[in-house]
């Protein structure tokens, strides 16, 4: 399932929201190059978490393989790839749909804090998701990158300030495509049960190309941290927008 729309309009322009799609979408064309060689490799390599170098148990110098013929030795501990992480990418569609996510549900949580708080709701979310997946997997030498754990909390934070907002889903099933409208708790909640089967594999030593431990995190993270950046007077005005939009409608 992929969430193309909700019905849930804004009071307040999405300023933090499109400022962080910016961020990412800069980082992908100057220091990944639009996901072209070397720069793709180089900018994992230097600015992606990698939990071995973070914990120690991957000594500096190590050859972590991006590919068949892709390779690189990391370095050493560097605790700003925790943050840095977080703005860049694997590829177009990685890159893509992060951004698509964060558009859907992000202006909305940004609505309910203001732009300040909510760019670092933002920026704890991401950290608390980088780090559930470092201790997760503490002898990796494989960078981890993507905003997918921010908006994780994101989505967490949406789930908990608007359960019942309908969310508009495409749904594939083999060669056949449809559109359901669900709320927001029932497609969320699918989410974060899929990324909970899906990080059971990396407990057990076989974790696989995507951070689902990163994705849990960041959407635990968004729940517990949503009651100290919601703004009430905000959250109220922007429900009774959303109560009288959907009158009119």
């Amino acid at each position: 399932m992929f969430p193309l729309r909700d019905e849930n309009p804004t009071l307040h322009a999405s300023i933090a929201t499109f400022a962080l799609i910016g961020l990412n979408a800069a980082a992908w064309i100057f220091l990944q190059g639009l996901g072209s060689e070397p720069a793709l490799s180089v900018s994992v390599c230097r600015l992606g978490a990698i939990p071995g170098a973070l914990l120690g148990t991957a000594p500096p110098g190590t050859a972590v393989s991006l590919g068949p013929h892709l390779s690189c030795a990391i370095g050493g501990e560097n605790w700003l790839t925790v943050l840095t992480s977080m703005f860049l990418h694997g590829g177009w569609f990685h890159i893509v749909g992060n951004l698509w996510f964060l558009s859907v549900f992000g202006d909305n949580v940004e609505d309910s804090m203001g732009p300040v708080r909510f760019a670092l709701f933002y920026l704890l979310c991401g950290i608390a998701a980088t780090l559930t997946h470092v201790f997760a997997n503490p002898d990796s030498a494989v960078p981890v990158v993507g905003a997918s754990g921010a908006i994780g909390g994101v989505m967490g934070a949406y789930a908990v300030l608007f359960p019942r907002a309908p969310v508009h889903m495409l749904v594939v099933l083999g060669f056949f495509f449809t559109r359901v409208v669900v709320p927001a708790y029932l497609m969320l909640g699918y989410w974060f049960l899929l990324q909970l089967i899906g990080g059971i594999p990396a407990l057990q030593g076989m974790g696989g190309g995507v951070a689902f431990w990163a994705h849990v995190g960041g959407f635990v993270a968004g729940v517990a941290l949503v009651p100290l950046f919601r703004v009430p007077a905000r959250v109220e005005a922007h429900r009774r927008h959303a109560a009288a939009w959907r009158v009119q409608g």
